[in-house]
């Protein structure tokens, strides 16, 4: 009979050693294929999730949401306008300032690209009782702020590339 510890252990690892690294690793294909048959990156398809997740943002705020330069964010938000994905508008706060919003064309094409999944994900779901549900909602926060943290962490850390043959 198998230690509880010991089987908390295995079920540790083969969340965090394969599960979780396996699920990532297909997301961030998918996203190269939606990124691909909208004809932009997918740096950019990230900034239309962040767009449509936390809405309009000013061009430095994108940057450090997806992780770019200033330079790189402003030639990532001209594809997006060229792909009528997104569009720059006035701050209402700041007439000095631009936002950037996602269109509803760029809302629609986003969502149909990932329509099957989300369709996919909720049939997936289906069996499980709200308290599983609340289980997953409850360990997708936990993971995304850790992270989050951990990009901080390694965008502070010395870069290491050159240690290593």
């Amino acid at each position: 009979m198998t230690k509880p510890n010991q089987e908390r252990e295995a079920l540790l690892a083969e969340l965090v050693g394969a599960s979780v690294p396996g699920w990532a690793i297909l997301v961030v294909q998918l996203n190269n294929v939606v990124a691909r048959r909208l004809g932009v990156s997918d740096t950019d398809v990230q900034c239309l999730h962040v767009l449509g997740r936390y809405g309009p943002a000013t061009p430095g705020e994108l940057a450090k949401r997806v992780n770019l330069t200033t330079g790189s964010a402003s030639r990532m938000i001209d594809r997006l306008v060229a792909a009528d994905c997104v569009r720059r508008i006035p701050d209402p706060g700041d007439r000095r300032r631009v936002l950037i919003e996602p269109t509803q064309e760029g809302l629609d094409r986003v969502g149909s690209a990932y329509a099957g999944l989300i369709e996919r994900t909720r049939d997936d779901l289906g069996d499980f009782t709200d308290e599983e549900l609340r289980t997953l909602l409850r360990f997708m926060g936990t993971a995304e702020r850790s992270t989050a943290a951990e990009v901080r962490h390694l965008q502070s850390a010395p870069d290491d590339r050159g240690a290593h043959p």
